[in-house]
Formats: structure tokens, sequence, C-alpha cells
């Protein structure tokens, strides 16, 4: 099943895709919310990020060839021997088709990440790794904007990672997924610049969900940023960057400068 979040006459709404319509729903798709009985064209209405999270959780450094690759241009990047979370800000969140602006002030080195997602349907604490997919709502696409002069700067991430328009979410929640034949492929300018195995991470998902909830709590909403493999590639005005995970669907968007 695919849930969107979407603007129609000025409001935001939930609704289903079945096929090239949207079935408008009355609450939160993790309430199992009843149908209003309105249904509306997918091409009519303007897509939201899927969810604005409760707390916006990202794993960073996931995959092997993102260090080795990293390794090679001369940056002190090892393997991680733990799974250590990170977190983002929600002003960062755009939809499918919105433009990722670049701030004035920017150095210029821009860069994309493509990115699965993990969408928590339900309260969860103390997870087994055995548990732990169980408090999964449905999974979606992110892109990771990074401004890398900023990001190695700062002494946080506040602006490098988390700039307004900085993280393309979207176009829906998929909730129907095998996580293994999921593969990720990122387009720039309609050229394919990345392909890999979508769960060929160095610590899964349950695996970070179970560490996870030893400390804190995952509310339904919240979302998790599950890292990317290479190449991370620099982008300009005028780009469009693309993101596509097989079983999910496809994320677009351009790049403007401010």
């Amino acid at each position: 099943m695919r849930w969107v979040r979407y603007e129609r006459e000025g409001g935001v709404r939930f609704g289903v895709v079945e096929g090239d319509a949207v079935a408008e729903v009355a609450g939160l798709p993790f309430d199992d919310p009843p149908r209003t009985g309105r249904s509306v064209p997918l091409a009519s209405v303007k897509l939201l990020p899927p969810v604005i999270p409760p707390t916006f959780y990202a794993a960073g450094i996931n995959y092997r060839q993102h260090v080795l690759n990293a390794q090679a241009k001369g940056l002190a990047t090892q393997i991680p021997k733990q799974a250590d979370i990170g977190y983002r800000a929600v002003n960062a969140l755009v939809g499918p088709g919105d433009a990722i602006v670049i701030p004035r002030g920017s150095t210029g080195k821009i860069e994309f990440e493509g990115e699965l997602v993990v969408v928590i349907g339900r309260k969860a604490k103390h997870l087994s790794a055995q548990d732990a997919l169980s408090c999964v709502f449905g999974y979606t696409i992110g892109n990771d904007i990074s401004e890398r002069t900023w990001q190695r700067g700062d002494r946080t991430f506040w602006r490098g990672k988390n700039a307004d328009t900085f993280k393309p979410m979207g176009p829906w929640i998929e909730t129907d997924i095998d996580l293994d034949k999921l593969v990720t492929t990122v387009r720039l300018n309609d050229k394919e610049v990345s392909r890999f195995k979508t769960n060929d991470m160095i610590f899964g998902i349950a695996h970070w969900i179970s560490t996870m909830t030893q400390y804190l709590t995952l509310w339904p909403g919240d979302v998790i940023w599950m890292g990317t493999d290479d190449p991370t590639l620099e982008m300009v005005a005028g780009d469009t960057v693309e993101v596509a995970i097989e079983g999910i669907g496809a994320l677009s968007n351009p790049v403007v400068g401010e």
C-alpha cells in the first residue's frame, strides 16, 4: 500500500494511492484511519513529504563502498565499529518536485546522496533485533544534500546538513517491501551515476532499530535515513537529481540558486 501526504484546495490530507487516483483518509496513516469516500486524480494533487517526523534520525556511514571511496580520496574515514545514530532537522524537508536551493554564501560544493528511509509506525522501546522490524510502518526515499565545506568547517551540522530544502523526501510511503530485492539508482540530469543494492548495509535496519530502542523511544512517524553507497557527486543550479528505489518509486528534484 502506498500512503501519500498531499495538498489540495488549501488543505493538507493523507490518502492511499490506488492506480491513478488517491483515496482520501480521515487521520494519520499510523492510526488505521477510515476513508472519507473522496477520491481525486493523483496527477491533480501536490505531493508533500509523506510525513513530518517527531524526530528525524540519520544513520550516517552505513555502506562499505562509501568508506572505501572516501579513503581513495585521502579522507580519514573508517568502517564504523558500531551503529551511531545522528539527527537532522525537519525544516530541511521538502517533497517531490520541490527545488533544492543552494543558499547564498555557499562555497558551491554541494553533494547529493540517495537513501532508503524507514518510517516508524508504532511506539517502540527495548526491541530485540528479531522483533525490530515489527515497529516499521513502511519505507520512502530520501536525498541527503550536504554543503561539504560547511559540514567540515562548522562545529555541528547545523547548516551543512540542515539548511532549508536539503532533505527532499518522498514521493510516498510504501508498506509492502522485500528489502533484499531493493536496488537504489541515482541519476543526475537523466544520467545514471550510482546503482547499488539498497539492503547491502554495514548495519541492517533491524540492528539500528534494536540498538536505538535500548536507549530511546521511537514514535509513530519518526524516520531513519539509512545512509548511501557511492558515488556522492556535486550538483549545481540547473541540475535535476533523481533517486529511485525499485519497489518504492522515484524522487526527483531540480536544483536552483537562492
